[in-house]
């Protein structure tokens, strides 16, 4: 169960929950490898969580304008 952030407020900065689950395991991998995090203080400890947390912030979207 996900607490916090919640998953209402998660889904409104991205439209599905498939979508917010890529956004959210793609980010958490970048910040294994060493990725910059993009907030100063995480609640979250777990990458999965941060990246959840630079979701829910705002830093961290979807470009839908991209085409792979």
């Amino acid at each position: 169960m996900l607490l916090y952030p919640s998953q209402d407020n998660l889904l409104e900065k991205v439209n599905s929950k498939y979508s917010l689950v890529i956004l959210a395991s793609k980010r958490a991998h970048e910040l294994q490898n060493g990725a910059m995090p993009l907030l100063t203080e995480y609640q979250s400890v777990k990458e999965v969580g941060q990246a959840l947390e630079e979701i829910e912030a705002g830093d961290l979207v979807i470009d839908y304008s991209e085409k792979k």
